[in-house]
């Protein structure tokens, strides 16, 4: 009797807990939908923060780089651009930006890629420089070179274009002599040619006679007499009278 009374109350419970489980499932399904929607909205809105603060970075990097000098400008004019054979077979491509006179894309190949604009030395050489990264590319008569300044070695060196190539190979023929360097023997002939030269050069000049401060000149020539026999033979002894 009593099992009986216990199972018709369950029965009867029964829809009441379906029903109750019912809206709590929906719910359940509603916020499954919508975490999707929020997720979403929420990347969405961090996209477009990241693509305004890259605007604007760019923005800000394009104003520098146009508060270049005239004179910086008239020195990007010197830089050497194209494909640049280095040593030990690496090449550096130094490409100017058309679109921002005076800065230059400098890439190893197969390497790291720089951004550079140029930098008055005051050694006189023509020097670009990326700021971002350290970089500095170098430019010399008779190479060019690529140096990370933050960590103090060289990527590139012995970078040349068809000019430098020529200055290098002048420079091997006749190199700069160093003050270091002995001087180089004077030749037999070379040697007669300076001496002749330079007595020609004191036979030219009028002869001068200094006579010292002080002392009694020199008599002149025309006043001394020479001395004749008669003049300077003593004169005779006269014997003495006898007493």
């Amino acid at each position: 009797m009593l099992k009986t009374i216990i199972a018709t109350a369950l029965l009867i419970a029964a829809p009441t807990v379906v029903l109750a489980q019912a809206p709590a499932k929906a719910d359940t399904a509603k916020a499954a939908a919508s975490t999707p929607k929020k997720k979403q909205a929420a990347e969405s809105a961090s996209r477009i923060e990241a693509r305004s603060t890259a605007s604007q970075m760019a923005s800000g990097i394009m104003a520098a780089e146009a508060a270049l000098s005239p004179d910086d400008i008239k020195l990007a004019e010197r830089v050497y651009t194209g494909k640049l054979p280095c040593e030990l077979g690496a090449f550096v491509v130094v490409e100017a930006d058309p679109k921002s006179p005076g800065y230059f894309n400098v890439q190893i190949v197969k390497g790291a890629k720089f951004r550079m604009f140029p930098v008055l030395s005051r050694t006189g050489a023509i020097r670009l420089e990326d700021q971002r990264t350290g970089a500095i590319w170098l430019q010399l008569a008779n190479k060019s070179m690529l140096m990370d300044q933050r960590a103090g070695k060289r990527l590139a060196d012995e970078c040349m274009s068809p000019d430098q190539s020529l200055v290098a190979e002048a420079l091997k023929k006749n190199p700069i002599p160093s003050f270091l360097d002995a001087p180089a023997p004077v030749s037999a002939a070379r040697a007669a040619s300076a001496a002749a030269s330079a007595a020609a050069v004191a036979a030219s000049q009028p002869s001068v006679v200094v006579q010292p401060t002080g002392l009694p000149s020199a008599p002149d020539a025309a006043a001394v007499m020479p001395l004749t026999s008669a003049s300077a033979a003593p004169a005779p002894l006269k014997p003495a009278s006898a007493p």
